[in-house]
């Protein structure tokens, strides 16, 4: 298969020429059970943990008891030696109520658990938790392929990766909680082992109140995905929005069968974010490079073990997905579904993302509490960016819709640096919005910002930057558009208000209704720390 044959493939397609070629040559001695599969049914062992209200003592349902351990005989007795790592938690379906635990270990335990209690002193019952291995083939497959080679290997090595996870439900909402994780042979609620392994989380309260959310997007395992995962924990945000486009183990961002990808990536990216992952909620969407053929379904299949998603979007789409705090409603996409520019997924969905956003949109916008409509994914409706340009096919489908439900912020990746736009409606925008301003998405439409600089290597614009203490406004900016057919549609556009160079991360202050008028200042910092946007988005109560 060459690279131009692989273009014309679907990523299931691909999958599915991959597996037959394994299993076609026999590479594998003794038959790795696929990504995301497990070894006697849907985990190695546990039940699907959700038990935390027993636990807790609110709810009289009992806590369900570990299943039968599989493969008993190849656990060690005593596995003290293998420490958790890679504490990461998201939200569930309700913030106020629902939490998901996650983290990996080197090697396959015995009976993973949770202990959570309201203070770290009283940290409760073991939890049972689910573990899921993600199993990465590794095959020379050389001779199968034709002059071209696209894939001498499938991957740098053959590995297997043990993701723990536990969902904690049926918390109080607005409540402190502490927890620790372990297995058998390792109970770090003992004494000896208590130090440094204990961590936090809120729930969201049960009513509306000021909050604080930051984003980004592209991000990898970098000197400057540090700084700017330590600068997001100096803004105490109540969760974190990223964009997509996470590990970068999968480097080529086309959705194609490579020989360069290194699932190890991911346990480094783990590492590097646990100081905040592990107690700040993180709110994961997909972009272009989470797409892993080797992976079914859709090259989906491993992180769907590695992150737990609310679950309450389309069926096919892991990354799609909704959920409420405060008085803001926040939704997630998958832009894979619908891009032009790396069609390795476009339309996988068969129309039923799109469907789902419009009665989701429909939906938040009826209900009275919700003020702010949020939406973030990767690939970028308006950016003057010169390596990804705009998405024709988020145009086309999604920002339509944004239009009809009066979305007031798009938070974007993809093209690694800042850009805001003027508020903007049906394709052009309605007025002008400098740094500071105040923009009432009711009447003037959505503002989109492509927040990008999360830690991997920067790209430019056409036209020269324009920030917070050095502002240079230019009439129009040289742009383009990715259409139908991997083409690239050249547009002059004058939308582009705020253009930066950098690493950094949006921070933005949500309130409710006062004086009558609900409000959310959005922010952009560098990676110093140094504010480089700000503008007001405001709706009447």
């Amino acid at each position: 298969m060459t690279r131009e044959v692989a273009k014309k493939l679907s990523i299931a397609e691909q999958h599915e020429w991959f597996q037959q070629q394994r299993s076609r040559r026999a590479v594998l001695k003794g038959g790795i059970v696929g990504a995301g599969s497990v070894i006697g049914g849907a985990a190695l062992f546990g039940p699907t943990a959700s038990a935390t209200a027993a636990v807790l003592g609110n709810s009289t349902r009992p806590a369900p008891r570990p299943s039968p351990t599989l493969l008993a005989s190849i656990f060690p007795s005593n596995a003290s030696g293998i420490v958790p790592f890679g504490r990461h938690i998201s939200f569930g379906s309700d913030p106020s109520q629902h939490i998901n635990i996650a983290w990996q270990v080197a090697s396959p335990v015995a009976n993973p658990f949770v202990r959570i209690g309201p203070n770290p002193f009283d940290l409760g019952e073991q939890i049972p938790a689910v573990l899921k291995v993600v199993s990465t083939p590794w095959a020379d497959i050389t001779g199968a392929l034709d002059t071209v080679p696209l894939a001498a290997t499938t991957a740098k090595a053959p590995d297997e990766q043990y993701y723990a996870h536990v969902a904690a439900d049926w918390l109080a909402p607005g409540t402190t909680y502490y927890y620790t994780v372990g297995h058998q042979g390792l109970d770090p609620n003992s004494a000896d082992l208590a130090q440094g392994q204990i961590s936090s989380f809120t729930t969201a309260p049960p009513r509306p109140g000021p909050f604080t959310f930051t984003a980004f997007g592209d991000q990898g395992s970098t000197y400057d995905a540090v700084s700017t995962t330590n600068l997001l924990l100096a803004q105490s945000p109540a969760f974190h929005l990223h964009a997509g486009d996470v590990s970068y183990a999968e480097d080529g961002g086309d959705g194609l069968l490579t020989d360069s990808y290194d699932p190890r990536a991911w346990d480094s990216y783990f590492v590097q974010t646990a100081s905040t992952a592990a107690f700040i909620p993180w709110m994961v969407s997909l972009g272009n490079h989470e797409m892993e053929p080797w992976y079914s379904p859709n090259g989906y299949g491993a992180d769907i073990n590695r992150f737990d998603f609310p679950g309450n979007g389309p069926a096919l789409c892991p990354g799609t997905y909704t959920f409420t705090y405060g008085n803001v409603g926040f939704i997630s996409l998958d832009p894979n579904d619908v891009s032009y520019e790396i069609p390795a997924n476009l339309g996988y969905s068969g129309g039923s993302q799109t469907t789902w956003l419009g009665q989701t949109l429909s939906s938040l916008r009826a209900n009275k509490s919700i003020d702010f409509i949020v939406v973030f994914f990767h690939h970028c409706a308006y950016c003057t960016c010169a390596t990804h340009g705009s998405e024709g096919g988020v145009r086309q489908y999604w920002t339509p819709l944004f239009d009809q439900y009066s979305v007031d912020l798009v938070i974007n990746g993809h093209n690694h640096i800042y850009e805001r736009t003027d508020p903007i409606k049906a394709g052009a925008p309605t007025t002008t919005a400098p740094i500071g301003s105040t923009v009432t998405p009711a009447t003037a439409g959505t503002t989109y910002v492509a927040a990008g600089g999360a830690g991997k290597s920067l790209y430019a614009f056409t036209a020269a930057d324009s920030y917070e203490g050095a502002v240079n406004n230019v009439a129009s900016v040289s742009s383009y558009i990715n259409e139908a057919g991997s083409t690239e549609v050249k547009e002059t556009v004058a939308w582009s208000r705020v253009r930066y160079t950098g690493y950094g991360l949006l921070v933005v202050d949500a309130a409710p209704p006062a004086f009558g008028k609900a409000t959310m200042l959005v922010r952009a910092i560098n990676e110093n720390g140094t504010e480089i946007d700000n503008f007001t988005l405001s709706r009447p109560s």
